[in-house]
């Protein structure tokens, strides 16, 4: 059993910290994206998915074995990887684990429900990335594949 690397690559702004750590750890990267998205790379296999709803989410899952690492930033497909026994990660850095799993999906849950009640005001979107957010995903991704790496 060999490990990859799954990336939910809709918007991921990591693509090119993850394919730099898994060209350097000889681990094969699979970017998935819908038909709206254009990515170019000289590393990884690119998968193109239909552009309905959750199309590119339930084919990383499909694609997903126990030992994999999935990049996303969706709850959904982090929970359904860690359910293959893969190794889950938000573009943040922070780890998705069967311990801290459910308490983000309330916290996403509560967050919905205030959104919905706030419709009149306005939500700032996410702040723009800095050099730092990318320092903290790449130090945490490599521990990850380190201990992926490990257990193959």
């Amino acid at each position: 059993m060999s490990v990859k690397i799954l990336v939910d690559a809709d918007a991921c702004p990591v693509v090119r910290i993850v394919e730099k750590i898994a060209k350097e750890h000889q681990v094969p990267v699979v970017l998935l994206c819908d038909t709206n998205h254009v990515m170019n790379t000289d590393y990884s296999e690119v998968k193109i998915v239909g552009a309905g709803a959750d199309a590119v989410d339930f084919a990383l899952i499909g694609m997903c074995n126990k030992g994999d690492i999935v990049v996303t930033q969706d709850y959904g497909v982090a929970v359904m990887a860690l359910g293959k026994g893969a190794y889950s990660i938000h573009q943040s850095g922070k780890w998705y684990t069967d311990n801290n799993i459910d308490q983000m999906l309330m916290e996403r849950h509560v967050a919905k429900k205030v959104r919905r009640s706030n419709k009149k005001h306005h939500q700032k979107g996410p702040s723009k990335r800095t050099r730092e957010d990318d320092e903290r995903f790449e130090k945490s991704f490599i521990e990850m594949v380190m201990t992926a790496l490990k257990e193959k």
